[in-house]
């Protein structure tokens, strides 16, 4: 995990959410075997940059993922041979806008941080939200996810 952004304070105690969370979503998809996911901390212009470059979107977001593969809803221990960790990808995190989300909807940054990740995470295995009934799926995923940290709105 790199911080690579001043404005907003990460602490050990956000880390460790972070972690959790990649962990959490993992298990709720039955993957038991290690697995990596890099993730880093940018600002809303860090994040502004990658969105306009790799989604033509001139605007901040709150996170991207960056698959590693493309992956049906979830993967298996047979999509990978060798004895290393599966490699499932990147996010950017702004953690400049999950704090003005948090201020927005009324919750905590921990909380927004954890929602963040998971669905991320998700997206990186292969979920996505563009159709509604696939935007139903994975916000009951990540919302269970969530429950079952105890990390609550």
């Amino acid at each position: 995990m790199s911080n690579n952004q001043r404005l907003v304070t990460l602490t050990r105690r956000h880390r460790v959410l972070i972690q959790r969370t990649v962990d959490a979503v993992l298990k709720s998809e039955n993957i038991t075997f290690p697995c990596e996911v890099a993730v880093s901390i940018i600002n809303n212009n860090k994040i502004k940059k990658l969105n306009e470059e790799f989604r033509q979107i001139s605007s901040p977001t709150d996170v991207l993922s960056f698959p590693s593969g493309e992956y049906e809803k979830g993967i298996s221990a047979e999509s990978f041979t060798d004895d290393e960790p599966c490699y499932l990808g990147d996010i950017a995190i702004s953690l400049e806008r999950a704090q003005e989300q948090s201020l927005t909807y009324g919750h905590t940054l921990e909380r927004e941080i954890a929602f963040l990740t998971a669905h991320s995470v998700l997206h990186l295995l292969g979920y996505d939200h563009i159709e509604e009934q696939e935007q139903i799926e994975m916000f009951v995923k990540q919302e269970q996810v969530l429950s079952e940290m105890g990390v609550t709105r």
